[in-house]
């Protein structure tokens, strides 16, 4: 499974960072219940990679490690699961251990030196970030008009009322959100309302 044919399975990638107050694996199925099967787990809290373990169990569940910075946290995302793997930027020496892995990979970018230096790699499929931070839409634009060959998965900033202007763009497959799941939210109903609506935009 390549990741153009992850971006394409919901338009909202589910963005975590986990603790010990969810069931990860309850979390897991209330989001591929509402529609979005693809979930990114960010390397960012102790939890992270037991949670990687048990959502990777949920049947329909697709879950990748993000925030990986270096081949070490690669080599323990695979390990506990992963399908895929995010990182927030792209270093040559990260990306080649990753191509070399085989697993799907979707690296970050802001510039178009980061741009120039993915495609080089071979890559073709990138993460916009942090998307709005970096200028919003009209810098994707402007970023995505010298390299058509791109598709993107803008994250950073994007919340439920303006993702469908980003999913809007041609080169936009799906955006990442961290508000269908934020930090401390406790109620499973409330993440399965907010899901359903994403998985509805187009």
């Amino acid at each position: 499974m390549n990741i153009e044919h992850i971006m394409r399975i919901a338009p909202v990638i589910p963005v975590l960072v986990v603790d010990d107050r969810l069931d990860p694996a309850a979390l897991a199925e209330t989001l591929v219940a509402a529609g979005l099967p693809v979930i990114e787990v960010t390397l960012r809290t102790p939890e992270a990679l037991d949670a990687i373990r048990a959502m990777a169990e949920v049947e329909g569940a697709i879950v990748g490690a993000g925030t990986v910075l270096d081949p070490d946290q690669l080599g323990e995302a695979i390990d506990a699961g992963a399908k895929f793997i995010v990182s927030p930027g792209l270093t040559e020496r990260l990306a080649r251990a990753v191509i070399e892995s085989g697993i799907a990979y979707l690296p970050g970018v802001a510039t178009a030196g980061d741009l120039m230096r993915g495609l080089e790699l071979g890559l073709t499929d990138f993460k916009f970030f942090p998307a709005e931070a970096a200028g919003g839409l009209a810098a994707l634009g402007a970023l995505a008009a010298p390299f058509p060959q791109a598709r993107f998965c803008p994250t950073g900033g994007i919340r439920a009322d303006t993702a469908a202007s980003w999913l809007a763009h041609p080169s936009v497959l799906c955006v990442g959100g961290s508000w269908l799941a934020p930090p401390g939210e406790t109620d499973l109903g409330a993440i399965a309302t907010r899901a359903r609506a994403a998985a509805e935009l187009k």
